[in-house]
């Protein structure tokens, strides 16, 4: 049988492996069908960041021809410093010298060169932060004045999360990139491809599958792939992952399969056990599915296999060994408490559906399969995963990387984890829809959630409804701040540049930002330009948003940016480094007084939106009238319960006295006895315990049958709103 190695090639991530593979190896498990995976990556960072690899970079530098920065000029006479502390750094970021904080910390340790400029204004922030994490700051900036050595001297293409991406981007013809894949090798490409023939012959592979989810690591991907058709012919190569699925649909340059025998689309899990049997001799090569290959000179696209797509519950769980795990490095890039999810720490990545149940927003490739196909997956299998994967990797750490996870599910995933009592830390990325209620949010923080992202896009009502986004600012305003309260972090994604967006509008969204983390109901953000794709619906009818393409014409090789003019819209390139400027400030909880027009060097208009319209949307009070299909959930612990007697004019009766301890506290409500026993079953009865949830008719209906009353006037009541203050939840 077929043997497969599942690359990663560099660069992704530095905290944790990208998932891709890990997917496809738990899904090939699931058919016997024997398989390796590896990270590049990784690998190569490490085999650069280390004291014989730094040995190597500045007996490097001696060879570059030009004149050298003052900041190049530092490190290199410093050369002796990093080379003795830089093995010490790598194994603290990794986890394994947490003593070397306090060294770190000291500051008279590490060498710094231009990174460090920043220290000055940031200086603020360590008081809010521990040891470890001023350590790892450090140390992070530290890498990053090697990192700029090593651009400026040695290989100008690299990047700790991407490598020659400029390739990559918006490459619709292949000439650049195939141009440069004829040149000598790069100092990283011969890294690279020194632990690339160390796999090679260790695992000896028939087919070699290369996952290249970004522009990033394109170029690595077509070097590595160059290298094994060279040096081991008879083995197959594929590609696929997100740049393939989205820029090369419809590839034709032949030049391509000079380096890949085999491009595949969308899920892999099919196409993969399609090319296997075509290896095994078990079917033709006209009979694949969705895989592009050269037929007489000729680019292909072998789509005839009859075989379904396989189910999410088929597919198996994502299998991380062969992969390095305590190898990543963690890193803090600037000092914000969310934005770290992203560099700190190892996640198990999981899904909890695949697509997106929205699929109507029209900046989004809502016409391909990632996006249109919506099937979510079951809570409990769901929970079954997490349980296999702590095993397997020893992690509770979970990122659901999902497109938007579904508000219902994550209910649901929430009380089964609670049910079974796991310990897990859990993130992922919705959208701000109002099924996020105030106690949902509770629920969800009380399974381990402590994050989640999402699009608050362009903040202008107007344009959200041209996006079709099915949300408004106020929405969102009132969703973050419940995800707030409940002690769950926000990351906003931000987008300026939307079709038809006005000078005016781009400033009111960057004042609606300002009050929102002025208000404190985000944490985090990120604005990006928008870009036009060929696959949303903006892209396929762009006369429907007032603007044209430059071209109609494809490329042979990559297509999906595309150039597009707005004539109705601002010049949205002015306002780039203004928002971001503005935004990295209000991360960081300053400046929330300056004038928007401080952040731009050319004239804005004050904005329109009212002063304190962000406060006012989230100080609304909820209605608090429940649905009849409402769950009830009681996230307390079993009270314990007392009797007395009260009298009061000359009547007595009968009173339970119910005590409750939490972690950190404890309560008591007191009720007439004629309430206690249906108020004993009631916290049983809807306790994360149980399977099976009842609805507010259900107990209502019991209520009334037990103790012979409405409800209403007990549930709206002293002792029931003190409950609800306290663990018990409507959904």
């Amino acid at each position: 049988m077929t043997k497969v190695l599942l690359i990663t090639p560099p660069f992704t991530q530095l905290n944790t492996p990208y998932p891709a593979t890990a997917y496809l190896k738990g899904f090939l498990n699931t058919k016997n069908i024997p398989s390796v995976q590896a990270d590049l990556g990784i690998e190569v960072i490490l085999k650069l960041f280390s004291r014989e690899g730094l040995k190597n970079i500045f007996e490097e530098v001696k060879n570059y021809p030009n004149p050298l920065t003052a900041n190049a000029e530092r490190i290199i006479a410093l050369k002796d410093h990093y080379i003795q502390s830089i093995d010490a750094v790598i194994l603290f970021l990794q986890g394994n010298n947490p003593t070397l904080s306090h060294l770190i910390c000291m500051e008279d340790f590490l060498p710094e060169a231009s990174r460090f400029e920043q220290m000055e204004e940031l200086d603020w922030a360590f008081g809010t932060m521990g040891n470890q994490d001023r350590a790892k700051h450090l140390a992070t900036l530290y890498l990053e004045d090697i990192s700029d050595l090593i651009v400026e001297c040695v290989d100008a293409n690299f990047g700790f999360s991407r490598y020659a991406e400029r390739l990559g981007r918006s490459a619709a013809s292949f000439d650049d990139l195939y141009y440069s894949l004829q040149q000598e090798n790069t100092y990283v490409d011969h890294l690279h491809q020194d632990v690339l023939e160390l796999k090679m012959q260790v695992i000896n592979p028939q087919l070699v599958s290369f996952s290249v989810p970004f522009p990033g690591n394109l170029y690595s991907a077509f070097r590595s792939a160059q290298w094994i058709k060279k040096n081991f012919p008879e083995v197959r190569i594929a590609m696929g992952g997100g740049f393939p699925n989205t820029e090369l649909r419809s590839i034709s340059d032949p030049r391509v399969f000079e380096f890949f025998d085999f491009i595949c689309l969308d899920d892999g899990e099919a196409p993969m056990e399609h090319l296997i049997e075509l290896l095994d001799g078990k079917r033709g090569i006209t009979e694949l599915k969705r895989t592009f290959v050269l037929i007489d000179g000729i680019v292909t696209y072998s789509n005839a296999s009859p075989s379904r797509d396989y189910k999410q519950f088929e597919v198996g769980t994502p299998d991380y060994s062969d992969l390095p795990l305590n190898q990543y490095i963690s890193v803090i890039e600037i000092v914000n408490p969310m934005h770290r999810m992203w560099s700190d720490g190892r996640w198990n990545k999981l899904t909890m559906a695949h697509g997106c149940y929205w699929g109507k927003c029209t900046f989004c490739d809502i016409s391909l399969d990632y996006i249109k196909v919506y099937e979510p997956i079951a809570a409990g299998l769901l929970c079954d995963r997490i349980e296999e994967m702590i095993l397997q990797t020893g992690e509770n750490g979970f990122h659901f990387v999902d497109e938007a996870a579904p508000p219902a599910l994550m209910g649901s995933l929430a009380l089964e984890i609670l049910k079974r009592k796991l310990t897990v830390t859990w993130w992922t990325n919705i959208r701000f829809e109002k099924s996020f209620t105030k106690d949902l949010c509770i629920l969800l923080k009380a399974s381990g959630c402590v994050a989640i992202s999402g699009g608050l896009e362009v903040a202008s009502d107007r344009l959200l409804e041209l996006i079709k986004k099915g949300i408004t600012v106020e929405q969102v305003a009132r969703v973050t701040h419940n995800f707030t309260q409940a002690g769950i972090m926000v990351h906003a994604y931000l987008m300026y540049g939307f079709p038809t967006q006005t000078t005016q509008e781009t400033i009111d969204s960057l004042e609606m930002v300002r009050q929102m983390f002025e208000a404190g109901v985000l944490q985090s953000a990120f604005w990006h330009q928008f870009a036009m794709t060929a696959h949303s619906p903006v892209g396929m009818f762009p006369e429907k948003f007032n603007v044209s393409k430059t071209t109609s014409s494809e490329g042979s090789f990559a297509n999906n940016d595309i150039v597009h003019i707005d004539t109705q819209g601002a010049n949205h390139e002015l306002f780039s480094y203004g928002l971001k400027k503005s935004l990295f400030n209000y991360m960081h909880g300053i400046c929330f007084e300056h004038p928007l027009q401080y952040w731009f060097d050319h004239k804005v208009p004050s904005t329109k939106v009212n002063v304190g319209f962000i406060e006012n949307a989230i100080a609304r009070e909820d209605i608090f009238l429940v649905r009849s299909d409402a769950k009830l959930v009681w996230l307390g612990s079993k009270p314990i319960v007392t009797y007395f007697t009260k009298q009061r004019k000359g009547k007595q009766w009968e009173i339970a006295d119910f005590k409750f301890f939490d972690k950190k506290s404890q309560f008591s409500v007191q009720i007439d006895n004629i309430y206690s026993d249906w108020l004993i079953k009631f916290l049983e009865d809807i306790s994360t315990e149980k399977s099976h949830r009842l609805t507010f008719q259900k107990i209502k209906d019991d209520f009334e049958k037990v103790v012979g009353q409405d409800i209403e006037p007990f549930w709206y009541g002293k002792a029931m709103n003190t409950l609800r203050c306290s663990g018990l939840l409507v959904l």
